[in-house]
Parts: structure tokens; sequence; C-alpha cells
């Protein structure tokens, strides 16, 4: 039996952090970013299935006049109609952006966290995410830090502040199971 957080998916969101070829092809840690690929996928597809919400954020640097290349999102991850859309100018997903008035326009009360870098994009994503007061979990296998051990230190101590750390596999179970606890 699980534990944590239960919550209707229909009322959650899930948010892909920075799923851009140009980030996802770096030296991360301990999840390669292809991998942290395959298991977003996974997600985004159990959340559109359970009627809930995927946001795919990806940033844009500022004050250039060309994005680099590998600035869009990955194939895998391309959006699909009912998905919500961020372009980002800094580390996080709410400063600047219209995301938390999206998200309550759904209804939404929970958000799931998957992306890169650990300790960047999700990070400070989640930080105001419970800001903003939303329940906080996190996938912690569908993420990857700069390095393994900054990724690992996030979810043992930093990340449990502000909401559940779980894995893929608990995530799609509680997907498939609304209400599980």
């Amino acid at each position: 039996m699980l534990s944590g957080v239960s919550f209707d998916p229909a009322r959650s969101a899930l948010i892909v952090i920075d799923l851009m070829p140009r980030i996802v092809e770096l030296n991360l840690g301990p999840h390669p970013g292809a991998d942290v690929v395959t298991r977003a996928v996974r997600l985004a597809d159990a959340w559109r299935a359970a009627g809930g919400t995927v946001v795919l954020v990806r940033v844009n640097r500022p004050n250039v006049t060309e994005q680099p290349p590998g600035s869009g999102f990955v194939p895998e991850l391309e959006p699909r109609d009912g998905d919500v859309v961020v372009v980002k100018q800094t580390v996080g997903a709410f400063y600047g952006t219209d995301l938390a008035g999206r998200l309550r326009e759904r209804g939404v009360d929970t958000v799931v966290m998957a992306g890169l870098a650990t300790t960047m994009g999700v990070e400070s994503t989640a930080r105001a995410a419970s800001d903003h007061g939303f329940e906080v979990l996190f996938a912690a296998d569908a993420m990857s830090g700069m390095t393994a051990e900054e990724h690992e230190h996030a979810l043992g101590v930093v990340l449990p502040r502000f909401g559940e750390v779980l894995s893929t596999e608990d995530l799609l179970s509680r997907v498939s199971t609304p209400g599980l606890s």
C-alpha cells in the first residue's frame, strides 16, 4: 500500500520541465536524458488518458535574437491538443508566466514534477508551486541532475520539504487507481 498524498488525476497536472534536445543531450546523473524522456512520455500518456493536465515547459534564453539549436521540445514530447505549453525566461516555470492561473482554471490542486534538471528548473518550479498552494509530487526517476550527487541530495533532503518523492511506477499506479493512498 502506498502512503502519502492521494489525488484525483483529473485535478492534477504533470509538469515536464526543459525536455529539450540541447538539455537532454547533456551528461546528466544519475539518469541519462533519454531515460528521463522515456519515463516522462509514459507519465504524460497516463495523465492524458486519466483526464489530467500535461504541462510542457521549455526555456528561451533572454536577450538573444535566435535561440540555440535544440531549443524546442524533444520529438517524443511535442505538445498535443489540450496540453499547456509554457515558455519561460527564468529558471522556474511560474515566474513571469500565467501558469498558476491556467492550472487554477482547470481545477488543478496537485502537480507532479518531472524533467531536467532536478536542482534547477524542477526544484525552482516545485518551490513556486508550493508557494501557490499546490500539492507537489516528484517523479524521482523521471528527472535527473547535472550530477548524481546533487540529484540524490535534492531527493533525500530538499524536495521532501515541498512534497512527496515517488518513482514513475508508483505514480503510474496512482493515476490508474485514483485516490490510492
